[in-house]
C-alpha cells in the first residue's frame, strides 16, 4: 500500500479504464522509499496547479502493475519510481528515479501545456 495523498490504481484494468477515459494521466510506479516519496509530494503538490492531468499512484510490487514492467519506455530504467506521463493513451515521456520539482513542472508543461493561471 502506498501511503500517499494521490489517487491509486489497483488494477490492470483500472489503469485501462483510466487512459481510456482521460486525455492527460501521470502514473508513477513506485514504493515508499527515499527516491519515491519526494516524487509523490511533488505530484501532491502540482496535482491541484494541474487540474488538467490527472495524477495517480500505483504500487511497483503489486502484481497488477506488470504492464509497467513491460512497457518499453521502462526497459532500461534502473531507478523507481517510474513517471510514465500519458497523452491520449500514448506514452509520451517516461523517467525513472528522483525528479525534481522543476524536472517535473518542464515535463508537465512540454507534454500537457502549462496551465492557464499559472
Amino acid at each position: 500500500m502506498l501511503y500517499t495523498n494521490l489517487n491509486h490504481i489497483e488494477s490492470a484494468e483500472e489503469y485501462a479504464r483510466i487512459l481510456n477515459e482521460n486525455e492527460n494521466v501521470t502514473i508513477i510506479c513506485g514504493r515508499m522509499g527515499p527516491l519515491c516519496i519526494p516524487v509523490y509530494r511533488i505530484a501532491e503538490e502540482l496535482e491541484q496547479k494541474y487540474s488538467h492531468v490527472k495524477i495517480y499512484d500505483m504500487e511497483y510490487d503489486n502484481p497488477e502493475s506488470y504492464f509497467f514492467h513491460a512497457l518499453p519506455e521502462v526497459q532500461n530504467l534502473m531507478e523507481i519510481p517510474f513517471t510514465i506521463y500519458y497523452k491520449n493513451g500514448e506514452v509520451v515521456k517516461a523517467t525513472a528515479g528522483l525528479q525534481t520539482k522543476n524536472q517535473i513542472i518542464a515535463i508537465l508543461d512540454k507534454e500537457f501545456a502549462a496551465p492557464v493561471n499559472a
